[in-house]
């Protein structure tokens, strides 16, 4: 996944724990997030708002860079 677009948070989350229900795969993610050191806080500095159902390129971007590409 070399190319960033603009991705849901489901499908991300997805990509991320295919193992997992979509569900628990978004959680998993929102829990990730949640605890890495910087990743939230750059992701509001890239404009994530808590009811976004998508990531931007930019966000995406920020994630890879953070946890790396799933």
């Amino acid at each position: 996944m070399n190319t960033c677009k603009t991705i849901g948070r489901g499908q991300l989350a997805e990509l991320y724990n295919p193992h997992l229900s979509p569900s628990a795969a978004r959680k998993k993610l929102a829990m990730w997030i949640a605890y890495h050191p910087t990743l939230s806080k750059e992701l509001e500095k890239a404009g994530l708002q808590p009811n976004q159902r998508t990531f931007t390129p930019r966000q995406v971007e920020i994630i890879f860079e953070a946890l790396g590409e799933p």
